[in-house]
């Protein structure tokens, strides 16, 4: 496990050549994080270097020994009257590595461990694209993945506890491009193809948005929030991200974005932000108005995506999430129906765990987080109104 020293291109480069590469393990996005308070700390795994020490340094690595890597995220975690250095550990959609490949699972799992025990850390929390299955559970075609299995089992016996904050989606609605666009319409149901040529004939145009278009953006994404009854952070985090991925041109080893604006008139009615990295297509932020919805403006809007990344070089379309349950009581439900009459498959994925090495402040910190962050909800919704009003 060695410290990387490169630049931001070297790591993106890097790191797309890894297995099931994430735009949330992109250098950018470490970025981003650190101007919120968390300490970007990238490290990579060589065929070589079994030492675990992270006494060696870049210059005696060969990037293309590389077969592991992974962007910790710190963030400290002050305590008033304690002399502990405590801080939590974060890798978001990580570490990149075969998962298959039993001897260096243990190897990254030990060094990890290892690390997070060194840094004081009261839990380091993984939640990587490991499958564990494919289809809705008991659906038709629905498999499950040994592999994926595999590595639960590991977990466990490691005494990693499957976390109760689950950071990102577990689930999600992947799209294979690799087919035609006639193909891709035909695998999509029958409602969404002819919502998505309704658009068309009541007059929905689609527009790449540039910079201007951002604080109109938010004021929308604002208004879907209160809507729909979902918590957004401020205008400068989202400012932050769209500006970061906008300002980056389209190559297949380094992240960018696009924001879809679809029109009724020259009147924005709806948008969406489409990011890109090593050959996937991830639709993260989607915000609408009431205005015009029965004209199906976001149908149009995920096609032209579709096209946009296809056209871009991705194979994948990545939805973005889908339900923990599968069921109408899920509140993604609504969400999911749509996604999935767009012709995609679920993934199930591992999901988030944690490595608990100090297990009294991890039971304190998992009792009291919840309700700090109940209380940060409830005051991000308000001042979100106050915003729109």
């Amino acid at each position: 496990m060695q410290p990387f020293a490169g630049n931001a291109a070297e790591w993106n480069t890097l790191i797309a050549g890894l297995p099931d590469p994430h735009l949330l393990q992109t250098w950018e996005w470490s970025q981003i994080k650190a101007r919120y308070g968390w300490e970007p700390m990238p490290f990579v795994w060589s065929k070589k270097s079994y030492r675990s020490d992270m006494s060696d340094s870049l210059d005696k690595l060969d990037l293309s020994d590389v077969i592991a890597a992974t962007m910790v995220l710190k963030r400290r975690i002050p305590v008033r009257g304690f002399a502990a250095r405590l801080n939590i550990l974060y890798i978001p959609k990580g570490p990149l590595m075969d998962w298959s490949d039993e001897l260096l699972r243990k190897r990254v799992l030990d060094d990890l461990q290892s690390f997070a025990k060194r840094q004081g850390a009261i839990f380091l929390k993984i939640d990587p694209d490991v499958v564990l299955g494919r289809g809705i559970p008991g659906g038709e075609g629905a498999v499950e993945d040994d592999g994926g299995q595999a590595v639960s089992s590991e977990l466990k016996h490691r005494g990693w506890r499957f976390s109760s904050d689950q950071i990102q989606f577990r689930n999600t609605v992947l799209i294979d491009l690799s087919p035609s666009e006639e193909e891709l319409l035909a695998l999509m149901k029958q409602k969404t193809r002819y919502n998505i040529r309704l658009a068309g004939k009541k007059g929905v145009t689609v527009r790449v948005g540039n910079l201007s278009d951002l604080p109109l953006l938010y004021k929308m994404y604002a208004g879907t929030s209160v809507r729909d009854g979902f918590a957004i952070r401020d205008e400068g985090y989202y400012q932050t991200v769209w500006q970061t991925f906008m300002a980056l041109s389209t190559v297949h080893s380094q992240p960018s974005a696009q924001s879809l604006i679809a029109e009724v008139e020259g009147e924005p009615v709806a948008a969406i932000f489409v990011f890109h990295f090593a050959g996937r297509g991830y639709y993260i932020y989607g915000m609408s108005r009431e205005a015009h919805r029965e004209k199906m403006p976001n149908h149009l809007l995920q096609w032209e995506a579709m096209q946009r990344a296809k056209a871009a070089g991705c194979s994948l379309y990545d939805l973005w999430g889908a339900p923990d349950e599968f069921n109408e009581n899920d509140p993604m439900w609504g969400v999911f129906r749509f996604k999935e009459g767009l012709g995609g498959q679920v993934v199930r994925t591992l999901g988030a765990w944690d490595y608990t090495p100090k297990p009294l402040w991890y039971k304190m910190y998992s009792e009291v987080i919840p309700r700090v962050l109940d209380v940060m909800r409830s005051r991000g919704k308000a001042r979100t109104q106050q915003v729109l009003d």
